[in-house]
């Protein structure tokens, strides 16, 4: 089984702008239907509460037509048109779909930001975890996600095996961004969110990037857009990933990003799986 995850910051720009940064967005949908994966996830997408319109819905049919999807956007009293999932399946998958609240803290759980799909042998689950916010204002909160999230994918894992995939909003280890000195108190490296994605960890999961390719540097999944030269510099930090239960992960096969060329933000991972 072959699975993508990507964060694609804002579905509609990536489907009906024309700007350089959506052609660029474009180029990138392209290379996931070359890649033919049984399921994609996607991240921000920013839509509204109604889902996307039928505009969105044509042109994701001409990309995917082999393909199901299903869909979670922020409502209220979260903010409109801010984070949200998707997901694309082949159309010979027959999931049952559920979209998880996990008593997370303010109006976190409203977000559209995990969406799980469930089949006869594991789980398939996207999460688009919170930022700590600027100036770290929103740090407790996120302390409490983490929490309350390990301890639904834990629940999930005490059924059947998952596979855990999104943008995390973590950097785990020093190694997972390009300069970490300067980035103690950067949202997505203080220690509380470390500590976090540690914890999670232990519940049973493993980082399948990091077990298949072991201290490999200079790996990663993001590259800031304030920065003209962060991605020709690789200046980069890698906060999305695959996650599975300990007990599967032998079965995975490859674990790696899709190359976006010169598009920064996030690139798109890839985990393939014998279950």
């Amino acid at each position: 089984m072959k699975l993508i995850s990507w964060n694609i910051d804002s579905l509609n720009a990536a489907l009906t702008s024309d700007s350089a940064r959506a052609q660029l967005s474009q180029a990138v949908l392209q290379t996931l239907v070359r890649e033919d994966a049984d399921i994609i996830a996607i991240q921000e997408t920013k839509l509204s509460a109604k889902g996307p319109t039928n505009k969105h819905l044509e042109i994701l049919e001409e990309l995917f037509p082999n393909y199901e999807h299903t869909w979670r956007s922020s409502v209220e009293p979260a903010r409109k048109g801010y984070a949200g999932t998707m997901f694309l399946y082949k159309k010979d998958l027959n999931p049952v779909i559920s979209f998880p609240e996990i008593g997370a803290p303010t109006t976190m759980d409203s977000e559209g930001r995990i969406i799980t799909l469930e089949f006869d042998d594991f789980y398939v689950t996207q999460v688009y975890t919170p930022n700590a916010g600027d100036g770290l204002k929103r740090l407790s909160d996120r302390q409490l996600w983490d929490i309350r999230y390990a301890e639904y994918l834990s629940q999930l894992d005490s059924q059947k095996p998952v596979l855990a995939t999104g943008d995390y909003n973590v950097a785990h280890h020093e190694i997972d961004l390009a300069n970490p000195a300067s980035n103690r108190q950067s949202p997505g490296f203080t220690d509380e969110e470390r500590e976090g994605f540690t914890n999670l960890l232990a519940k049973g999961f493993t980082d399948t990037f990091r077990y298949l390719h072991g201290d490999l540097p200079h790996q990663y999944t993001w590259w800031a857009q304030r920065s003209k030269t962060s991605k020709i510099n690789n200046t980069g930090w890698r906060i999305d990933y695959w996650l599975t239960s300990n007990r599967v992960a032998d079965k995975v096969k490859k674990s790696e990003m899709i190359d976006s060329g010169a598009r920064q933000d996030h690139t798109p991972i890839v985990m393939e799986i014998d279950l």
